[in-house]
């Protein structure tokens, strides 16, 4: 069975590949965006690139893009792009996929101008956070974390698997290995957790 990855940064992979958007895009499953590290006073020129190439058929998500906390981008400008990229998503019709780190309870107020699903991607934190961010319709991408973070797989076990996604990112391991550890947790079997991915796959691109 070829399970469902995400989000991840190896082409070729059966999911959805994050593009660096001064990449040329490929001929597979793709999302597009600027990720908070990488916007420069050239964001507008860059944002163009991004909507250009989400114009195409096998774009299935706009992103990663979003919040980090941690990186020296000023804040005020992180929001502005990330804002701008909820709009385009909005036009396009596509799923926005949300690089965040420590500006969580910041993410609620985006929700309010998006008129399509949000996805937190690479999801690590605790179980408030987790609640507060499905309470406000979002999607969660559980990854690697999952194997050794005892607190979250506590998380993981209780979360709707409605709202959930698995994803490597740009870690180095088996996508099937996560099913497994997420079907454990939840008492399913991977292949119904696959399934159910599938189908919350459909639920965010069919808008």
């Amino acid at each position: 069975m070829s399970f469902f990855d995400f989000h991840h940064h190896k082409k070729y992979l059966n999911g959805i590949y994050n593009l660096n958007f001064r990449d040329e895009t490929p001929e597979h499953l793709f999302s597009t965006g600027i990720h908070p590290k990488d916007i420069s006073s050239q964001w507008e020129s860059d944002f163009r690139r991004v909507k250009e190439a989400s114009l195409k058929s096998n774009c299935g998500a706009i992103g990663e893009c979003g919040l980090d906390g941690l990186t020296d981008v000023d804040e005020k400008l992180q929001e502005t792009v990330f804002e701008k990229h909820i709009l385009w998503a909005n036009d396009v019709k596509k799923p926005v996929i949300i690089h965040c780190v420590r500006k969580f309870f910041q993410l609620i107020r985006f929700s309010k101008i998006a008129a399509v699903p949000l996805i937190v991607h690479g999801f690590n934190k605790k179980q408030s956070i987790a609640d507060e961010l499905v309470n406000s319709g979002f999607y969660l991408s559980f990854g690697r974390a999952v194997f050794h973070n005892v607190s979250l797989q506590t998380v993981v076990k209780d979360f709707p698997v409605e709202r959930m996604f698995l994803e490597t990112d740009d870690a180095d391991f088996d996508i099937a290995e996560l099913y497994e550890k997420v079907s454990e947790l939840k008492n399913i079997t991977a292949e119904d957790l696959q399934n159910q991915i599938f189908e919350n796959l459909e639920r965010i691109r069919n808008l």
